[in-house]
């Protein structure tokens, strides 16, 4: 092979010459190819995206007169390291992903090597087809992925593996030629047929029965009592054989109607003993996990460990009578029977994220695949399960097994410590140490992932020299020159180099968030993303709202795990080599909408808003920042500044003549297709200073926070608030205006007589603004005043009321992280409630009206992954607002959208969900929307006046009262 580096330059511009896709070769595009799902590394040369087989011809020809390596790519969620490479990476998933046809009669797909799983699952749907294998990550990884790598997924005991499930392939060879892999030698190259039939014996003998058996190729499905099947055969050669352009599958009939068992076991191996025997039942699926793997148990049966089994049938009660018979067949402690289908997607969200969610143990330790996915015969896996952790103690080392019970095939992530020299040492011995384990139980190195880099090191344990060796020579005869993905499966990179993390700084970064989560480390929180690549989901459900730029772009460097994979190559130096001051991870971060969707939607809680706070306020130390930064950044200033000299009137008069609207945007930096908003006439705050206060009664004490928006401009949410939290028996009071001049100890608690005398008025504020702009030096400054100021609520056990979710969450997770040294900020943080909070918490005996209406909209981002929204739910429900808001992100995102250049994703944002959701509201339907921007965009957009949870409410009271007192001949003047 050619040293690439040293071909880069004529390889860019042969390709550039031959193929009509696009060829990248930049920073960002080779950083974004770094690394998989796994624990290496590997950096490419660049990057193709061909348009069709013609295009991935073309790319073999030129890399192969070169030298170059080419590594075919799907969704890049490979635990193995098997797609990362040096060479030449084909990006299948911006072009060829697509569904070319399906038959509903025949049963059968064909399908491009880009197309995500589940795009093929709603096409098959309508005909009560599916296509059988489901990985976990079947909402982002991609059919070619899934042949390379002959994945399995959760319901493989019913319908096997990928391969399984393949009828036929079009494969292109390194020297380019074409071939239709399939039954009876079907597309074999020249000279496979012979070694196979020289190799017979080895080939019956040679290979374990197991149903997971993954490793390695699968050279006896080329023996002729199993059909010499030549693509069964490529499946699971992970791009080292050829390159798939496209491929036949087989569906299979999808049970109208299903349900979930859910037994529970005392242990991790009463319940791995019990997955075999429930196997005759003929389950859809044997799923097991063990208590420290779930944080939660709520939902589920008693236990300390689940096994989820899933059943079919024609009807509801057929499927349910199956799971029935589940539960009765098997000696569990506790069991529980689901049929609803909210119910199960819930139960099963659990399992899904599980590879997410294994990466972090309880305590915040680290934890990495490589050891992801061994298999054993069913039978024996209670017996692996013990001396699997009798080994991980012996080497010190923590792990929680879940996965494929009824296929005895085991998931876990260790906290092997990948960072230090000693820690590598161990991670090598360990694994040498368990291919002996997993062989003595007649088991499979790999049961679902592919051996890649991890563990093809380790076959010969497996197959004997031999056997390896037999490998090779159909390596060989396929890919003669050594050309695709090499280093992988057969003459393999050592399982301990090339590892991601040797890259990263040792010693900790400077930063400003303090980063509690992850030990105060930077580089730590950027090691989060594992590459499980949920954030690469194109279709949102439910109320997730993660990756909201990604959906509207389809570009990797605009998702969750993009714009980490950016970060972590940053702080690497290598390929990208300017630090904070990059532009590629600038213009990656600039579509990021600070949405915080991924901090709670990311199975390993990635936070890229804070990163993206971290990186502005880094990038432009010093510099000269956009505009947008100093007008909406700094927005309460300006605000406050109308306010007090009573310009909101001249300021919306200005702001309605369009030449002045035009120049004000174009200098402010704001895009030019949106509108500036209008300012209210009276500010909350004064409203509160002059209305006639109700008599107190004793009810408890609530300080209201007045946000800017509500001050400025939607001070009719703030009355709203007052008037419903009051008519609960609450006492609302506002924050207090006097902070302390000079005199003040460092952190606030002590007074100078000085500090008395020079006190001035002053507002409170979340700093949200200069967070988001990444302001964060004048953010601190903000918080600090505003802690200032609040002391005399910290001192009293009332609660701060926010009502814009966004400041709420500002309060609740940006303040502690920034100013992580000051202890006022904890405790702030700690009283921040929502509304909905304050009224379940302190009034939980007041009866809201009975409204009676249908409710549409969406639930803000922040609310969804900061806040939580379960005391929303309970007051909606409690006052007859029937449906669910949507999940995702309005688009407006408070600066973002409004920033040139921003429009047309925050646009395309908006039409993902919100804008479909009012649209397709019942006649009547209340458009609920806390957030100051989804009430905006809801209004610039669709021309429909949102309104907060209060105003409904407030609304609501208002007609009660109005009835009662127009009975008694009186009229309220607050209505």
């Amino acid at each position: 092979m050619t040293d690439a580096a040293e071909a880069g330059p004529g390889v860019r511009s042969a390709l550039r010459a031959a193929v009509r896709g696009e060829v990248s070769f930049d920073a960002t595009a080779r950083a974004l190819t770094t690394m998989d799902a796994s624990n290496y590394r590997r950096v490419p040369l660049g990057v193709v995206a061909p348009r069709d087989a013609d295009d991935v011809a073309a790319v073999l020809e030129v890399c192969r007169t070169r030298g170059v390596p080419v590594v075919a790519r799907g969704g890049g969620t490979s635990i193995a390291g098997q797609a990362t490479g040096t060479g030449v990476v084909l990006d299948f998933t911006r072009h060829m992903n697509r569904l070319l046809s399906l038959d509903p009669g025949a049963r059968t797909a064909v399908v491009q090597p880009g197309l995500v799983l589940d795009r093929l699952q709603e096409a098959a749907a309508p005909h009560g087809l599916r296509f059988g294998p489901d990985p976990s990550t079947h909402s982002r990884c991609t059919l070619g992925g899934m042949i390379g790598n002959n994945s399995c997924g959760s319901h493989s005991v019913a319908w096997g593996t990928t391969a399984d499930n393949v009828a036929g392939l079009s494969v292109l060879t390194a020297r380019g030629e074409r071939l239709r892999p399939g039954p009876e030698w079907a597309g074999a190259p020249a000279g496979l047929r012979a070694l196979v039939e020289r190799e017979s014996a080895r080939l019956r003998t040679g290979f374990p029965d197991l149903p997971r058996r993954i490793s390695g190729y699968a050279l006896d499905a080329l023996l002729p009592e199993r059909g010499a099947d030549v693509a069964r055969s490529f499946c699971g050669s992970e791009g080292t054989l050829g390159v798939l352009t496209e491929a036949v599958v087989r569906l299979v009939e999808a049970p109208p109607a299903r349900a979930l068992a859910v037994l529970g076991y005392g242990d991790e191996g009463a319940a791995a003993e019990a997955a075999a025997g429930l196997l005759p039942l003929g389950p859809l699926t044997v799923e097991g996990m063990a208590a420290d793997l779930v944080p939660d148990p709520a939902g589920l049966p008693r236990g300390g460990a689940w096994l989820f089994v899933e059943t079919g049938g024609a009807t509801p009660a057929e499927a349910r009578a199956r799971a029935e018979a589940v539960v009765r067949a098997a000696d569990v402690v506790d069991a529980r029977v689901v049929t609803d289908p909210a119910g199960q997607r819930a139960l099963w969200r659990v399992r899904e994220d599980a590879s997410g969610t294994a990466t972090r143990m309880p305590d915040g330790t680290e934890a990495w695949p490589g050891w992801e996915d061994c298999a054993v015969p069913p039978a024996r896996l209670g017996a692996y399960l013990r001396d699997f952790r009798a080994l991980l103690a012996s080497h010190g080392l923590r792990g929680t097994p879940y996965g494929h019970f009824g296929d005895g095939c085991i998931h876990v992530r260790i906290d092997f410590d990948l960072l230090t020299d000693a820690g590598v040492a161990r991670f090598r011995r360990f694994s040498e140490e368990l291919a002996d384990l997993v062989v003595a139980h007649g088991g499979s190195l790999s049961g679902e992932h592919g051996d890649g880099q991890a563990r093809a090191e380790l076959l010969p344990r497996m197959y004997g020299a031999g056997t390896v060796a037999l490998f090779e020579r159909a390596k060989a005869v396929w890919d003669p020159d050594g050309l695709l993905n090499p280093g992988m499966l057969v003459r393999p990179a050592p399982l301990d180099a090339d590892l991601r993390f040797a890259v990263l700084p040792r010693e900790p970064v400077d930063v400003a968030f303090g980063y509690p989560a992850d030990g105060g480390d930077f580089t730590a929180a950027v090691r989060r993303c594992v590459g499980v690549a949920k954030c690469r989901t194109t279709v949102a459900a439910g109320a997730s709202v993660m990756c909201p730029s990604f959906r509207a772009t389809g570009e990797e460097e605009h998702s969750t795990r993009g714009r980490a994979r950016l970060l972590h190559e940053m702080l690497a130096g290598e390929v990208i080599t300017d630090g904070w001051r990059s532009m590629e991870v600038r213009d990656a971060l600039d579509l990021c909408l600070s949405c915080k969707g991924c901090r709670s939607d990311c199975p390993v809680g990635v936070d890229m808003a804070t990163y993206k706070a971290e990186f502005l306020h880094h990038h432009y130390a010093g510099r000269r920042r956009p505009a947008a930064h100093y007008t909406m950044g700094w927005l309460p200033v300006w605000l406050r500044w109308v306010s007090r000299t009573r310009g909101a009137a001249a300021v919306n008069a200005l702001a309605a003549v369009r030449p002045v609207a035009a120049v004000a945007k174009r200098l402010g930096g704001i895009a030019a297709e949106r509108e500036i908003p209008r300012l209210a006439g009276q500010t909350f705050s004064r409203w509160w200073r002059g209305r006639r206060r109700p008599p107190g009664d004793g009810g408890d004490l609530v300080v209201l926070w007045p946000d800017t928006f509500t001050e400025h401009l939607s001070p009719s949410v703030g009355r709203a608030a007052v008037r419903v939290l009051e008519a609960a028996g609450l006492r609302v009071a506002l924050p207090p205006t006097l902070r302390p001049g000079r005199g003040a100890a460092g952190d606030g608690r002590t007074r100078s007589p000085a500090a008395l005398l020079t006190a001035r008025r002053g507002r409170v504020c979340c700093g949200l603004t200069y967070v988001s702009t990444g302001q964060l030096d004048r953010a601190r400054a903000v918080l600090r005043r505003t802690l200032d100021l609040m002391e005399p609520v910290l001192a009293t056990a009332a609660p701060v009321v926010v009502l814009e979710p966004s400041c709420a969450a500002a309060l609740r997770a940006d303040l502690p992280e920034l100013l992580n040294d000051d202890p006022r900020a904890a405790a702030l943080a700690g009283r921040v409630l929502t509304f909905a909070e304050a009224l379940e918490r302190h009034a939980p005996d007041w009866t809201p009206p009975a409204l009676n209406r249908p409710v549409t909209g969406q639930t803000h981002c922040h609310q969804h992954a900061v806040l939580g929204d379960t005391a929303d739910r309970r007051l909606r429900a409690a006052a007859g607002l029937t449906g669910e808001p949507a999940g995702g992100c309005c688009g407006l995102a408070g600066n973002f959208g409004f920033e040139a250049g921003h429009y047309e994703v925050s646009v395309a944002c908006a039409r993902d969900r919100l804008l479909p959701a009012v649209r397709e509201a019942p006649d009547g339907a209340v458009v609920l929307a806390d957030g100051y921007s989804c009430r905006t965009q809801l209004e610039q957009l669709a021309g429909t006046r949102g309104r907060h949870l209060a105003e409904v409410l407030a609304e609501g009271l208002g007609q009660a009262e109005s009835e009662d007192t127009t009975a008694r001949g009186v009229i309220d003047p607050l209505t």
